[in-house]
């Protein structure tokens, strides 16, 4: 089965970090795929945070985590993580990572075709 395994979610501290993982099973990384991060908080629309691609690098879609939230790949372990430091009570939510099979970035949820279960990050103040 093709699918994303998202790990590395917790409680944490205001100002404290976390790694997520997003590993890819039943399929290896394409270095031309697209993998981006989104997140959804209670009552909330699913938004996109960032995303690594081979033409974008890195994007931000949050202004909020620029220099706060870095994504990297790990191909040799199939895996890219985010991560994220000095978190703030609002970055609280469910973070999923998604592929699109394409090297551009997309800030839309519906332009990525794999999707992991999510993981929930909450910062406590």
């Amino acid at each position: 089965e093709v699918q994303l395994v998202e790990s590395g979610g917790g409680l944490v501290q205001a100002g404290g970090s976390l790694r997520l993982s997003c590993a890819a099973s039943g399929f290896t990384f394409d270095s031309d795929d697209a993998i981006g991060w989104f997140r959804q908080a209670p009552g909330e629309e699913r938004e996109g945070v960032l995303c690594i691609s081979s033409q974008d690098g890195t994007k931000y879609y949050k202004d909020s985590v620029k220099g706060r939230f870095t994504i990297n790949r790990d191909a040799a372990k199939n895996t890219v993580y985010l991560q994220m430091n000095s978190l703030k009570p609002e970055d609280t939510a469910v973070y999923y990572c998604a592929r699109r099979t394409f090297y551009y970035c997309s800030e839309f949820w519906s332009s990525y075709d794999t999707w992991g279960q999510g993981t929930q990050v909450t910062v406590s103040s």
